[in-house]
This record gives structure tokens, C-alpha cells and sequence, in this order.
């Protein structure tokens, strides 16, 4: 009797374990599949990334033109020279002048606009999209566009109001760096305010109240309550405009080309000549390394600095 009770329960037991088994080898099966998908990507950043990185370090070692097929080993003599070279030094200079005013006056101007708008006035979506709206040109337009206005419109302005301003900020050293900032800030302070707006939404309404019932006024809400609020928003735009700013290329090319002299030309468009316009390949590729080295360590205090700043917070 016990016997024929306990006859069916192997059979259950067994079944069990067959759908475990099946649905564990799906499961495996299924990895793989999503295991294949990231083989073409990871083959295109080999060829596109890695590739390209370890023949410009080892480029920068020899004296390749960009064109021959000859590469005589010179050792460190690129790097040698590229401490020497005064241009190099000066476009160095310049790039990060420009990436230090630039941060800090996208993300005043881009907060201060995403705080004006954020609040309850008239047709705030219609100030939205024009302020966003340069962001959709390209930098090579919005640097024709700010060399007409400094050339030509703005200076008009002399004849009607009867004065005698100069307003050609790209036809002097020492404004160059103010009217190509004036130019960039223009166009992406846009796209930097949708961001900050994006935290102030989400911030609760109730900590506001609370604080108004605490008696708090404007400045202590915003300094007390939005400002901590906002980190991670903070964050992600002072690294976004920093890494662009030390990309700027486009806009310096079609507006001032470098110039006057070299006072404007950028560490990437000094590169870009020494590669393509003066057939230096391998001098480029030793100014890339550093660049590259400079951006790495630059990147990693900044990440640093900027995660402890919003823990703080």
C-alpha cells in the first residue's frame, strides 16, 4: 500500500527538475544571444578607438609626415620640442582660459535663466524656445553669424545712436577671447538651462513651503534648498561645458581662423594644422598625447571635486 502511494512523487520530482533544467538552459541561451549583440559595437570601437590610440602614441615617436610611408624612429624629440614650442604653449594657454570663463559663465547665465523661467511668467515657453534656439545651429553658422554682427551690424549702431563703441571684439588680441565667449555662450546656454530646469522641476514643492512657513525669503530658499537640490544637475553641466570647451574648433574657424596673429587659435586647431596644413603628423601626435594625458588628469579631480561637492550637499 505504501508502495503504490509513494509510486508518483519520483515522477513529480523528476518533471520538476526537467523544467528547471529547460528553463535554465533558455536562460543561457538568451545570455549568449545578448552577448552577441555587443560583438559588432565592441569590433567598431577596437577598429574606431583603441586602434587609432595605440598608432597615434606610437606615431608620436617618429617623424611621419601623415602622407609617406616611411616613419624614422626619433624617440622623445617630438616632446622635447612641444615644451619648447612658444605656439603650443600660447594655444594651451588660451584653451583653458577659455574652458575656465566659459563653465562659470554657461552655468550662471544657464541657471539664471532655468530659475527666471522656472517661476510663473507671462509666455515662458515662447522665452524657452528662443533662448534654446541656437542651440539647433551649427557652431560653423554661429561663428558666420557673430563675425557679420561684429563686422557689420553691430558697429551700424555707432551711426544711429551717435556714438563711437567698437564693437570688433575679434579684430583684437586682447578681445578675442570676449567675443568668441559672447559667441559660444549664445549658442549653448540653450541647452544647459533645459537641463537645470529638468532638476528645478523636480525638486519638491514642499520643502519651499515648509521653508516659507519657516519664515525663509527667496535667497535662503534658493541657497539653502535649490542649490543642494540641484548637484547632480550642476555636475553633469560644469563637466559637459568643460569637455566641450576644451573641444572648441568649429566656431574658431569660421569666425576668427586663429587670429589676429595666433591670439585665438585653440589646442585642437593648432594640432589639426601641424597635422594637415604644416605635414607634421607625428608632432601632432605627441601634442594629442599630452592633450590626452592633460584631459585625463584634469577630468579626474574634476569628478572628484564635483562628487564630494555633492555629497556635501
Amino acid at each position: 500500500m505504501n508502495i503504490s502511494q509513494g509510486d508518483p512523487q519520483p515522477q513529480i520530482i523528476s518533471n520538476k527538475q526537467i523544467h528547471t533544467d529547460r528553463a535554465a538552459k533558455k536562460t543561457r541561451i538568451k545570455n549568449k544571444g545578448y552577448f552577441l549583440l555587443l560583438i559588432p559595437p565592441l569590433i567598431v570601437f577596437i577598429i574606431g578607438m583603441i586602434i587609432p590610440l595605440f598608432m597615434g602614441i606610437y606615431n608620436s615617436f617618429t617623424d611621419w609626415d601623415g602622407i609617406s610611408l616611411n616613419k624614422n624612429w626619433v624617440g622623445i624629440s617630438n616632446y622635447i620640442e612641444i615644451f619648447k614650442d612658444e605656439i603650443f604653449l600660447k594655444a594651451f594657454k588660451f584653451t583653458f582660459l577659455f574652458m575656465i570663463f566659459n563653465t562659470i559663465i554657461q552655468n550662471v547665465s544657464a541657471l539664471f535663466f532655468a530659475v527666471i523661467l522656472d517661476s510663473s511668467i507671462k509666455a515662458k515657453n515662447l522665452y524657452r524656445v528662443i533662448i534654446f534656439s541656437p542651440v539647433l545651429l551649427s557652431p560653423i553658422l554661429v561663428g558666420q553669424i557673430w563675425t557679420k554682427m561684429y563686422g557689420d551690424i553691430l558697429p551700424s549702431l555707432n551711426d544711429l545712436l551717435g556714438t563711437n563703441i567698437s564693437f570688433s571684439l575679434f579684430s583684437s588680441p586682447d578681445t578675442v577671447l570676449s567675443g568668441l565667449l559672447i559667441a559660444n555662450n549664445w549658442q549653448w546656454i540653450g541647452y544647459w538651462m533645459l537641463i537645470y530646469l529638468a532638476g528645478l522641476q523636480a525638486i519638491p514643492k514642499e520643502l519651499y513651503e515648509a521653508s516659507t512657513v519657516d519664515g525663509g525669503n527667496w535667497w535662503q530658499k534658493f541657497y539653502h534648498i535649490t542649490i543642494p537640490m540641484l548637484g547632480p544637475s550642476i555636475t553633469i553641466c560644469t563637466i559637459g561645458i568643460a569637455t566641450g570647451s576644451l573641444k572648441v574648433f568649429e566656431l574658431i574657424v569660421a569666425s576668427t581662423n586663429g587670429g589676429p596673429g595666433d591670439a585665438s587659435q585653440s589646442l585642437i586647431m593648432y594640432i589639426f594644422n601641424s597635422a594637415f596644413t604644416s605635414q607634421r603628423a607625428s608632432y601632432a601626435s605627441a601634442m594629442s598625447v599630452i592633450f590626452l594625458i592633460v584631459l585625463l588628469i584634469f577630468a579626474f579631480i574634476q569628478l572628484k571635486v564635483l562628487r564630494k561637492r555633492e555629497v556635501e550637499l
